[in-house]
């Protein structure tokens, strides 16, 4: 008998029941506890628009300057294009007990319908972790109501999912560096109703890091997966909608070990955010966007969003207007930014020449005093 999974299993059904019990009652508690100015660490956001242009916005925070217990997901939303946010919604599982909500990611599906997920363990280990899921039905308004949690699948999804041309969806989840096929993509072939695991890439033990992996669907219906690695970014090939992944291999795009965005834009052209240059890894500065108009063989453009030290993990959705929203945080236990950048693909390819429709360093969320870091 394998005793290491079954205790993993049982990890994770001790979470379920825990959270099962908390998370129902969290909207009725207030969320003055959860003030901007108790905060001591926030990061890891993510961006999603209604189709009527209503922002919301998602990442984790803390009490304490850490990925510890005390961390717990906040939720906040605009309806002036982003130059003003309100606070509606704090996922603390347990209070001040040991389990953490972390790593939120927000998303619309094809059907209007706003989805927060989440992810929440005991310590730091992706493997004993848990994605859970709210939704709202009417994300267009600032008031509408959420769904109860639901549990999704094992591990841990930070990234975006992607809706395949024959309807399906894929969520990238992860059960990060202790486990083989640790980057799962988990299907719903009946628009979210259930969701099952359909395949997984393997990253080779030496260059596992958190996967963080995305997922874009080329033209020619193969699907690329680009993951996290600790050399920087990995891809590896699916010809059968995710069942199988050809063996993982070093992508030509160079990058820090950290989270990346890259997705498919109405005009069919590809957007990819990431640290420095296509061909040069760079640290966590220099925050950039880049086109592709031949499905990620050549980038071109380059504008530029954030330049300093410390910007990181990008997140973002096309509007129907055909405006890019990138969400990013800067300086996550000293500034304590969440920032959005506005741009069209104009602006990246003319890198930024052309000031038009671009607004930068948008403030989502920031620390309300200022502070030698």
């Amino acid at each position: 008998m394998n005793y290491s999974f079954l205790c993993n299993k049982l990890n994770v059904i001790l979470l379920l029941l825990i959270a099962i019990i908390f998370i129902s009652c969290k909207e009725e508690e207030s969320i003055q506890e959860y003030s901007l100015i108790s905060r001591k660490f926030q990061g890891i956001p993510s961006l999603a628009i209604s189709h009527k242009g209503q922002l919301w916005a998602t990442w984790y925070a803390g009490k304490t300057a850490g990925e510890d217990e005390n961390n717990y997901v906040v939720v906040s939303t605009s309806s002036d294009s982003g130059n003003s946010w309100r606070e509606k919604l704090i996922i603390d599982p347990d209070g001040v007990g040991p389990i953490r909500a972390f790593d939120p990611e927000i998303w619309i599906d094809p059907e209007g319908k706003l989805w927060l997920f989440w992810a929440q363990t005991i310590g730091h280990d992706g493997a004993n972790s848990g994605v859970w899921a709210k939704t709202n039905s009417n994300p267009n308004i600032e008031n509408s109501k959420w769904s109860k949690p639901r549990y999704i699948t094992d591990g841990v999804m930070m990234c975006k999912p992607t809706v395949l041309s024959n309807g399906d969806w894929i969520l990238p989840a992860s059960t990060w560096r202790e486990t083989d096929n640790s980057a799962k993509v988990v299907v719903s072939t009946n628009k979210g109703k259930t969701f099952f695991l359909r395949g997984a890439c393997n990253v080779p033990i030496e260059f596992r890091s958190y996967d963080e992996h995305m997922i874009v669907e080329r033209k020619d219906k193969s699907l690329w997966m680009l993951i996290r690695t600790n050399y920087g970014i990995g891809e590896s090939i699916s010809n059968d909608f995710g069942k199988t992944w050809s063996v993982l291999v070093p992508s030509l795009i160079q990058h820090p070990s950290a989270r990346f965005f890259i997705r498919r834009l109405s005009s069919g052209n590809l957007l990819l955010v990431k640290n420095g240059p296509i061909n040069k890894r760079t640290r966590r500065s220099h925050l950039t966007a880049y086109l592709s108009v031949d499905d990620g063989n050549t980038w071109i453009g380059g504008l530029l969003l954030d330049e300093r030290n410390g910007v990181s993990y990008p997140d973002g959705q096309q509007s129907e207007d055909g405006m890019i929203h990138i969400i990013y945080d800067y300086s996550r236990t000293g500034a304590r930014e969440i920032l959005m950048a506005k741009f069209d693909e104009e602006n990246i390819i003319n890198e930024g020449n052309i000031s038009e429709n671009i607004l930068l360093r948008m403030v989502v969320s920031k620390y309300p005093i200022e502070e030698v870091y």
